[in-house]
């Protein structure tokens, strides 16, 4: 079979198994589809002869995240995360933070990582994931104001996140790990992403307003994702911060041009995202065996006990913080809000993208992995059943 039959294949059989995953999600409303797809992935990866590739890390990131988090972006309700912009900003910014530190001294006094390995971890383990975030909340129905703080947290921390990892990944590679210098590269990576992503997005703007029809719309609105992160990254700068604010840009100004929202160019970013969706999470959980867990199963236990720990200091602290001012933040919402943690495809791209990095524990790449997978079937398994039991699921 040649490699052009092997990657038609591939399309054909991933696209399969996702179509009829998604109809058994359906039909089961207490399992998320992002669930069912991330364990039909781990199967997929232990099948002997399988014809599924070990994904490049570098191609999830480019090829994927993009668009899924550009889609998101597009359907953020911007007039309620205004409502909710400061517990969103405290959670995306200090919460950040406090979790790379938290989860890297944890790991280091309990798990045995050193000091660079453990912060390593806790950048990649960071960022919960809108990929698998977005998908579970349009599932349960959340309350608008709850879904614009899991959904503005989830985006807006994924650039934060990322960015947070690169920096401390540098840092680690430059083989004189500090605390100034990641913090410097965390800004520079920041702002320069930030910046292109807002050129970007205005240019996009301009572009768009030569659009006459939706094909050329969807065209531009590609060329702005995709853009974006690609002049990012070839600047050295966070390509998901630049994506994350084109996204924004376009969603809160291209309304303006009396176009952007119509069913046609929604209907194709919805119809990408699910196709996207769908193989990633099954790229994704084929892309370690997971026999491979099996040596560090342990260690991956305590450092999902750890991540879910240190998940609960930012939120309820935070959200209390934030809280003093109104709107409310009712207690069941920040219940939620810290279940709601998920960490997803981007954090396995991220895990797989240091696997053989010098100077990086090999250990840190499967064990952040495991956590993923442990905070996908755990997390995203039980979140369902626990929207029911707080008794905040809107009415339908």
């Amino acid at each position: 079979m040649s490699s052009q039959q092997r990657f038609l294949l591939l399309l054909i059989l991933v696209g399969g198994l996702a179509t009829v995953l998604g109809l058994l999600s359906k039909r089961t409303r207490f399992v998320p589809y992002p669930v069912v797809l991330a364990l039909a992935g781990v199967f997929v990866g232990l099948m002997p002869g399988t014809p599924l590739p070990r994904i490049s890390p570098d191609i999830l990131l480019i090829a994927f995240v993009p668009g899924l988090i550009f889609e998101a972006a597009l359907s953020l309700d911007l007039a309620e995360l205004q409502r909710r912009l400061l517990p969103v900003g405290l959670l995306v910014t200090i919460g950040v933070a406090l979790t790379v530190v938290l989860i890297g001294a944890f790991t280091h006094w309990l798990v045995g990582f050193s000091w660079a390995d453990g912060m390593l971890v806790g950048a990649i383990l960071a960022a919960t994931d809108p990929i698998a975030v977005v998908t579970l909340l349009r599932r349960i129905n959340a309350p608008a104001g709850l879904t614009a703080i899991l959904e503005g947290e989830s985006l807006l921390n994924d650039g934060t996140g990322v960015a947070a990892f690169s920096a401390v990944l540098g840092t680690i590679v430059s083989g004189s790990p500090s605390v100034v210098d990641a913090g410097v590269r965390f800004l520079e990576l920041t702002i320069v992403g930030g910046a292109i992503g807002l050129a970007v997005g205005f240019a996009g703007l301009a572009l768009l307003r030569f659009a006459e029809d939706a094909q050329l719309e969807i065209l531009a609105t590609l060329v702005i994702a995709y853009g974006s992160y690609l002049l990012a990254d070839i600047f050295h700068a966070s390509g998901i911060v630049a994506v994350v604010v084109a996204g924004i840009v376009v969603a809160r100004y291209g309304a303006r041009l009396g176009r952007l929202h119509g069913p046609q160019l929604l209907g194709f970013w919805n119809l990408l995202a699910f196709v996207l969706n769908a193989m990633l999470f099954i790229l994704v959980g084929a892309a370690l065996p997971a026999t491979d867990l099996l040596p560090v199963a342990g260690l991956v236990v305590v450092t999902f006990l750890i991540m879910l720990a240190t998940r609960a200091i930012p939120v309820y602290g935070l959200l209390t913080l934030a809280a003093l001012r109104p709107p409310p933040i009712p207690w069941p919402w920040r219940h939620l809000t810290f279940w709601a943690g998920l960490r997803g495809a981007l954090a396995v791209a991220l895990a797989l993208s240091v696997a053989s990095t010098p100077g990086v524990d090999s250990r840190v790449s499967v064990v952040a992995y495991g956590v993923v997978l442990l905070s996908l079937l755990v997390q995203g398994g039980l979140i369902v059943p626990l929207t029911s039991l707080l008794r905040i699921e809107r009415a339908a």
